[in-house]
C-alpha cells in the first residue's frame, strides 16, 4: 500500500487517538500528546463528516474536561490548530483553551495589578478628530503608524510618529462618514 504523507500522518493520529479513547474508557487521565491527538482526530472526523467548522470548533472545545486530563494539560495547550478536509476543501481549525481555561500559575500568565495603567508613561499624548471620508469602513490597529493611514481618513492635526493610544492588540473601527475624537501617543522604541 502507498501512502502520502498526508495519509500517514492522519493515520498516526487516528492510533494516537485510539490510545487515548482506551485512556479515557477505563477512566486514566490523558497527558499532552494523547488529548491533543484526540481532539485532533475528532476534528477531522466531524469535518469528514461535513460538520460546519464553527460547530466543529464548539464541538472540539466541549470534547475534553479538565478533570480528564492530568494537571498542567490546559496551561501546556493554550491553543490547538489542525488542518481538516472538509466536503469543499482543507481548512486549518483552530481551538483556544481546548482543555478549559488556563490556570494563574500558568507560564505566560498575566497577573493584573490593583488600579490603574497609565499608557505610555512620558510620552507625548494629544486628541485628534479622525473622519473617514470613505465609502467603507476603516480598522485602525494600536501601533499603525498614523501618518500611514489609509487616504480616506482624515486629521485635524499633524499625526506623524503618532499612533492610537489604546493597548497592544486593540483597533478603532471607523464607519464610512464617522468623525471620531481618538486619543494618540507618541510612538517609541523601534518601529
Amino acid at each position: 500500500m502507498h501512502l502520502t504523507p498526508r495519509e500517514q500522518e492522519r493515520l498516526t493520529l487516528f492510533s494516537a487517538a485510539e490510545l487515548a479513547r482506551r485512556r479515557l474508557a477505563r477512566g486514566a487521565l490523558l497527558g499532552v500528546p494523547d488529548a491533543v491527538a484526540y481532539v485532533c482526530d475528532e476534528i477531522c472526523e466531524l469535518a469528514w463528516d461535513g460538520v460546519d467548522i464553527d460547530e466543529v470548533v464548539r464541538r472540539a472545545g466541549e470534547l475534553l474536561r479538565p478533570d480528564q486530563v492530568q494537571p498542567g494539560v490546559p496551561d501546556a495547550v493554550p491553543a490547538i490548530q489542525v488542518e481538516a478536509l472538509f466536503p469543499h476543501g482543507s481548512s486549518l481549525v483552530h481551538v483556544s483553551h481546548p482543555f478549559g481555561p488556563p490556570g494563574p500559575d500558568a507560564p505566560g500568565a498575566v497577573r493584573a495589578a490593583d488600579g490603574e495603567v497609565e499608557l505610555a508613561v512620558g510620552r507625548e499624548h494629544r486628541t485628534a478628530q479622525l473622519e473617514n471620508t470613505g465609502a467603507r469602513p476603516v480598522w485602525i490597529s494600536s501601533h499603525f503608524p498614523l501618518d500611514q493611514l489609509n487616504p480616506a481618513v482624515r486629521s485635524d492635526v499633524e499625526l506623524t510618529g503618532f499612533r492610537l493610544a489604546i493597548p497592544a492588540g486593540m483597533a478603532v473601527r471607523l464607519e464610512a462618514g464617522e468623525c471620531r475624537e481618538v486619543e494618540v501617543v507618541a510612538m517609541g522604541g523601534s518601529r
